[in-house]
């Protein structure tokens, strides 16, 4: 359930208020106890799902969002997709990947989402807070091993990539086999028009393609479809 912290808590301009987007009640506790020991960082809201983020980032006003990726047991890709909604209807807020899972194209997915940073769960406290600082201060942060995913994700010869369509990708390729709009596959997959954009602009750079029909021809040849 989304919650939202007491208004007075954020009273102070100089405090970085944040919400935390991670499926985990202990985890967001944890995370919780540990940033608000900083005094110029202070948990305004918490959510446990994207539908919940969505709803409650308006009222909760954060600078930054510490969001996981995998927020549900059946998408991989849901925290993407919640990011580039985020920082598409709020490009004020800076947000900074908090996650288990660690792969150049992830990283790369990320960042091309809006993500200001990536840093993996295990890193140690001081470094998250410096990373979350950092997002605060317009600056991107990266821990060394998200950085050198992201160096290798660079360096990857296109045709890697290729191979690396999501489950939700297919998806919507599926349905742009179907000639359906973005609207409309939106509306299919229960997921908003930018959405369907993004995951569109990824197919169509994932297989090396500028227009839709050129996508399904490639994907046909592949096998995908």
């Amino acid at each position: 359930m989304a919650t939202l912290a007491p208004s007075q808590r954020s009273a102070r301009s100089d405090v970085v208020g944040i919400m935390l987007v991670d499926d985990h009640a202990i985890v967001r506790q944890g995370l919780r106890s540990i940033l608000e020991r900083e005094d110029d960082l202070r948990v305004v809201a918490e959510a446990s799902s994207a539908s919940e983020a969505l709803a409650v980032v308006g009222r909760a006003d954060p600078q930054i969002v510490l969001l996981d990726l995998k927020l549900s047991t059946s998408s991989d890709s849901e925290g993407l997709e919640l990011c580039q909604e985020l920082t598409g209807k709020h490009p004020e807020i800076g947000v900074l990947v908090l996650t288990t899972f660690l792969d150049e194209h992830l990283v790369l997915q990320a960042i091309r989402a809006g993500a200001r940073g990536y840093v993996v769960k295990d890193v140690d406290t001081s470094a998250l807070i410096r990373a979350i600082r950092d997002v605060s201060r317009g600056e991107s942060a990266f821990d060394a091993r998200s950085a050198a995913a992201m160096v290798r994700g660079l360096n990857a010869p296109p045709v890697e990539e290729t191979k690396q369509l999501t489950a939700r990708e297919r998806e919507v390729l599926s349905l742009l086999a179907r000639g359906l709009s973005n609207r409309d596959i939106g509306a299919r997959l229960y997921i908003s028009e930018t959405t369907a954009k993004f995951h569109v602009g990824n197919i169509l750079r994932k297989l090396g393609v500028s227009r839709r029909a050129e996508a399904v021809y490639e994907a046909s040849k592949l096998g995908v479809i």
